[in-house]
């Protein structure tokens, strides 16, 4: 019975721990010892102020394509990488990567987007074997496309 009576005091208890930390020193003067009443109700009601939404929340992310001109090349021979961009301001820097192991490496092969938001550059690789190339910028990654190289013919 008594187990009872404590679980009664208990709701009164906490709330008015609760009420004491929406008062703050207001709070000191009332007394810390439960009441068998409902507590009293706080005379203001806390809310949370959430904001609206920025138009740049809603904006919808930039992506880009990847296209290779050929799906092989010998070493040291010229393609072109090339796709578009949505959702990036023309003249956005898109640079090429290439992974090697685990790691996407920075290539010195970068252009910008052009006004309608393509772009192409001209890629020579010298790693032979398959090669995984990608295209960022602007916060987007492309898709990765990817060109096998092969071994320059020895010349006779």
């Amino acid at each position: 019975m008594k187990i009872t009576n404590r679980v009664k005091h208990t709701a009164p208890l906490s709330g008015f721990a609760a009420l004491a930390v929406l008062l703050g020193p207001a709070a000191d003067m009332a007394s810390a010892t439960p009441r068998t009443a409902a507590p009293p109700r706080p005379a203001a009601v806390a809310t949370l102020a959430v904001e609206a939404p920025r138009a740049a929340d809603n904006a919808p992310l930039p992506t880009l394509t990847a296209q290779t001109s050929v799906s092989s090349v010998r070493a040291a021979q010229e393609f072109r990488v090339f796709g578009a961009s949505q959702h990036l301001p023309p003249g956005t820097p898109v640079s090429l990567q290439q992974q090697q192991g685990t790691r996407w490496v920075d290539l010195p092969a970068s252009v910008r987007t052009t006004p309608r938001g393509t772009y192409s550059m001209r890629v020579v690789l010298g790693i032979e074997g398959r090669n995984a190339l990608r295209v960022t910028g602007g916060g987007a990654v492309s898709p990765v496309v990817y060109v096998t190289v092969e071994a320059r013919e020895e010349r006779a």
